[in-house]
């Protein structure tokens, strides 16, 4: 078994105060943590979550991932250059497409429609060079710039791309510095280390140049069936969606990640439940084992850092993403000192 570094992935779910975040960024360093993570939605600025993270603590902080139609790409470069500069280099910028595939997406956000992929190469190509000191010139569908470059060089600064699909993570080797998983179990981790080396050899690089890193959904409590709801309505408002899919959407995202590992029939009995009116409390009841444990685990501390090592295997950052069974910090803390690297 290799696993290579652990990080901690608190979000907002958690109900964290900034003072919260600081004390738990000094107890995860405590606890042998080597970076602190967090998603972005929109709601507070991420970069500055990360600044007081590593300032709280001294550890190493990363984005996984922001949604790119929430900045420009100038945008992008400028807060993580900011951030790489005032933590010495230890700061990484994950970026993924966020619901952009999706027509209703587009026209909240007020964008035309593109493909995904192609504005994911233009977005990171663009913040790669502007955060390496290059000046950028792109006439694409989604950036055109001409002549554009930072007024500041910060340290080197990793530019992650949130990737599920097998074209995206070769994108994520060839153009970024790698990719940024979730929701995999084993098999696919494997499978896309593959994809992500495949990627990088196109652009000359060596595996050892690009990371692949995931988060790994954790929830404990002493109380099983606490745990297991919890844990299965974090899941499922991934792999279901808020809404039934279309025959056509099915084929994009999270659904298709979850079809492609072998759950198609299930999630279209637990859609069925839901086309009845069945409330998320019934339908997180109907989930099976084998859906929810495939990709991350629920119930008690004693087996959360087994399963967790199991299903870190092979990644560069592994990251224990808390899910917290109940509100308050305690059940947040139960996940972090369960995986504990120090443990």
């Amino acid at each position: 078994m290799t696993i290579g570094q652990i990080g901690l992935g608190l979000d907002f779910s958690l109900g964290m105060t900034f003072e919260d975040q600081r004390t738990l960024a000094r107890e995860a360093a405590e606890l042998g943590y080597t970076s602190l993570w967090t998603p972005e939605g929109a709601g507070l600025d991420s970069f500055q979550l990360c600044a007081i993270r590593t300032q709280a603590s001294g550890l190493a902080t990363g984005i996984g991932v922001c949604p790119i139609a929430y900045r420009s790409p100038v945008a992008f470069a400028m807060s993580a250059a900011t951030l790489s500069a005032q933590s010495d280099g230890k700061f990484s910028l994950g970026i993924g497409s966020g619901g952009i595939y999706r027509a209703d997406t587009r026209r909240q956000l007020g964008i035309p429609r593109r493909s995904t992929l192609g504005v994911m190469r233009e977005y990171t190509a663009a913040i790669k060079g502007l955060l390496s000191g290059e000046t950028v010139s792109i006439d694409g569908d989604a950036v055109q710039y001409d002549g554009v470059q930072l007024g500041v060089r910060p340290p080197s600064t990793p530019v992650l791309v949130g990737a599920l699909g097998p074209q995206m993570i070769q994108l994520g080797g060839e153009v970024g510095d790698g990719v940024v998983l979730n929701w995999c179990d084993p098999e696919r981790v494997a499978w896309s280390r593959d994809r992500l080396n495949e990627g990088a050899a196109k652009a000359g690089k060596r595996p050892e140049d690009v990371q692949l890193v995931e988060y790994i959904r954790i929830c404990v409590d002493e109380d099983v069936e606490t745990a297991r709801m919890s844990y299965a309505k974090s899941m499922l408002g991934y792999a279901l969606g808020q809404q039934v899919p279309s025959d056509r959407l099915r084929k994009f995202a999270y659904r298709a990640h979850f079809e492609r590992m072998g759950f198609t029939d299930e999630l279209a009995s637990l859609d069925d439940m839901r086309r009845r009116g069945a409330s998320a409390d019934e339908v997180a009841g109907a989930a099976s084992e084998e859906l929810l444990t495939r990709v991350g685990y629920y119930g008690n501390a004693a087996g959360a850092k087994a399963a967790f090592e199991s299903l870190a295997d092979g990644l560069d950052t592994a990251i224990v993403r808390v899910v917290s069974a109940r509100p308050g910090l305690d059940s947040v803390r139960a996940v972090m000192r369960a995986c504990a690297p120090n443990g």
